[in-house]
């Protein structure tokens, strides 16, 4: 890892330098595949699918286990979130290998290990050096074919699940979705979340013979995929799956059925009461489809989510940059077995804004499905989708948990070659077509969440042929000019420039300042995180944010900032394919930055809000944490927060 000590002004010119060193060749597929690996897959006569990704990167492998089943399997009354559930008693041993044995074997391995469940499946991961695969592939072996736990042991983990519910559900987020699905969906599964009913973990303690039958059933070697990512050669690792594996016997959770939801009969409203101070939330969600990775449907909600909604959408610039009305504006696109919902949230900052806002979303609704985007937006979303998928596969671990999820589909590792060499056949036609299919008054659920009641009208959206179409697109997509030549007037100030080779295609660039919230002058505190904000998300003098956001948008590129009590970082992700575009317009944010007052204003209200909302009123946990580190260093620079106390955001002022 050389080290050098350099004149600042040669800023650029070692960035470049940088860049030769992670130009390493990697593997290559076929010209359209976003996958680059030559995995090989195997069936076996049990139905358990094995799929090996030698991956370049040495020493280390990653097994990532998806076993299709979710919340979507628990198709009995009553017995919501055992999915879940088993997420927890899967490490609750066998007789050959109990807890403290799995965490010895683990720990010698020098493994980081996990779980998740999610509405479609449930996924077990382990990364570890690779002298130890044999080891650990006989553990999880004997995981799946002979889990054992005891009724106490059972009613441990359901009172552990109901705590985990409550810590949820204080978060306005999940208790939103939480409410919407359940107000949505009639019969499907998908009405309830991960989690489950309430009612139904709190009967949990009393389910441990159904337990049994649920784990019977779903966990079977057809409804289960090992993908096995990193150091390895298939004809290495095969026999040795076949050996531990195939004794697994096949079940018969296929003859279980889904519960099919009819369509939507006509929209609806829902609001959430919520106890404590909170900005209020507005959604509106429509009907999406379920994920077929040879099906337009999918990828074109995807690409208009990202152009109507997305951070340098018309609506984003209006509500969250010009008028400042919202401080978040999102969308939630998820790719489920099943069709679900299209959701776009926004935190909107004063409650009398809640029917503007949701009538401003559905006018952005009304135009894709009236208008056709311009070509060129739409390459571009495709090119940012490419990159950033490009940009994910960063590790072994990275590479093999993505197969893994888009292995929960078909079971096939060509899953997501097939996704996005659809995308890539999108017109703009086909984006209308698809948003006139699901975008439909029929389908439309709003829902609301706030501490006092919102204004009168909220809860009748307006059609969406009432609505005057929104301005979706602009005719000047406005792209920053790169900059001449960067130099600084502080010729003399001299840094260390750390430089690391990797096999990534991608650049990762981190500039570090010795400077943090314990240098914040007293009365001003919270004024080394604002400044960073005005560097990384308040454009340059070149440049506004928005022009800089548009032009980083095609290639994927991202500029931000980090402060803690003592350093400033600043972070740059780009492929190395595209360093001198994106070197040109980031950099002038930090040598030239733009400093305006409606960034301003616009960056110390997400701060307050930071603050106030996320940390003191949304996340007790974190809350807890900063209370903590307070109270230890009062009296000292490290006695706030880099955020500040919020009298402290408040006193800043632009000219500070």
């Amino acid at each position: 890892m050389p080290t050098s000590t350099v004149p600042i002004r040669n800023l650029r010119l070692l960035l470049a330098i940088l860049i030769a060193a992670v130009t390493t060749a990697q593997p290559r597929g076929a010209a359209s595949d976003v996958l680059p690996f030559k995995a090989a897959e195997r069936t076996l006569p049990n139905g358990l699918k094995v799929i090996v990704v030698p991956t370049g990167f040495p020493n280390l492998v990653t097994i990532d286990i998806p076993v299709q089943t979710g919340s979507r399997n628990e198709v009995e009354p009553g017995k919501s979130g055992f999915a879940h559930f088993f997420e927890h008693l899967m490490f609750r041993g066998t007789p050959d290998n109990p807890p403290e044995k799995y965490r010895e074997i683990m720990s010698k391995a020098g493994a980081r290990d996990n779980a998740s469940t999610s509405d479609d499946y449930t996924h077990y991961y382990a990364t570890f050096a690779k002298e130890h695969l044999e080891r650990v592939l006989a553990l999880y072996a004997d995981m799946f074919q002979h889990l054992s736990y005891s009724e106490a042991d059972f009613k441990t983990e359901a009172r552990a699940i109901l705590g985990e519910y409550n810590k949820n559900s204080a978060e306005p987020i999940v208790k939103l979705l939480e409410v919407q699905r359940d107000k949505y969906y009639k019969v499907h599964t998908y009405k309830h979340t991960t989690m489950g009913f309430i009612t139904d973990i709190e009967n949990m303690p009393n389910e441990y013979e159904y337990s049994k039958v649920f784990f019977d059933r779903w966990y079977r070697p057809q409804n289960t995929t090992l993908v096995i990512g990193g150091d390895v050669a298939p004809e290495m690792v095969m026999p040795l799956v076949e050996k531990l594996w195939g004794g697994w016997k096949p079940g018969s959770s296929s003859s279980v059925a889904i519960p099919k939801e009819p369509a939507p009969t006509g929209p609806k409203y829902v609001q959430v009461p919520w106890p404590s101070d909170t900005l209020p939330y507005v959604t509106v969600a429509f009907p999406a489809p379920a994920f077929v990775e040879t099906s337009k449907d999918a990828p074109a909600l995807d690409i208009l989510a990202a152009l109507y909604f997305g951070s340098t959408s018309e609506l984003y610039k209006r509500l969250v940059v010009s008028e400042q009305k919202v401080d978040q504006l999102f969308v939630d696109v998820p790719s489920n077995v099943d069709p679900t919902l299209f959701t776009v949230f926004a935190r909107i900052k004063n409650p009398t804004d809640a029917v503007y806002v949701r009538d401003q979303i559905l006018a952005t609704i009304a135009s894709a499905r009236t208008a056709m985007g311009p070509p060129e937006r739409l390459a571009d979303a495709k090119s940012f989708n490419r990159y950033v998928f490009a940009r994910s596969l960063d590790s072994t671990e990275r590479i093999t948990s993505t197969v893994a999820r888009f292995a929960t589909y078909r079971r096939s590792y060509e899953t997501v070659n097939a996704y996005y060499r659809t995308m890539e056949t999108l017109t703009p036609a086909d984006l209308r077509s698809a948003a006139q299919k699901y975008f439909t008054d029929a389908g439309l659920i709003v829902t609301t969440l706030s501490k006092s009641p919102l204004p009168e009208g909220i809860e009748h959206a307006p059609a969406l042929a009432t609505l005057k179409p929104a301005v979706a697109f602009t005719t000047e997509v406005g792209s920053a000019p790169a900059p001449a030549t960067l130099q600084s007037s502080n010729a003399n100030v001299e840094f260390r420039i750390v430089q690391q080779k990797s096999v990534l295609p991608q650049l990762n660039m981190k500039l570090l300042f010795t400077v943090g919230s314990a240098h914040d002058p007293a009365g001003k505190e919270g004024l080394a995180a604002l400044t960073a904000a005005m560097i990384a998300d308040a454009g340059s003098r070149l440049a506004t944010v928005e022009q800089i956001e548009a032009a980083l948008y095609p290639i994927a590129g991202s500029f931000s900032g980090r402060v803690d009590k003592e350093m400033s970082t600043f972070t740059g992700i780009i492929h190395k394919d595209q360093w001198r575009t994106f070197l040109g317009l980031v950099l002038p944010q930090l040598v030239e930055p733009g400093f305006r007052d409606s960034d301003f204003n616009r960056l110390k209200d997400a701060q307050l809000n930071a603050l106030v909302q996320n940390l003191r009123s949304n996340n007790e946990e974190e809350l807890g944490k900063e209370r903590l580190q307070v109270n230890i260093f009062k009296g000292t620079p490290y006695g706030h927060v880099a955020l500040a106390p919020s009298r402290g955001s408040r006193r800043l002022r632009s000219t500070t």
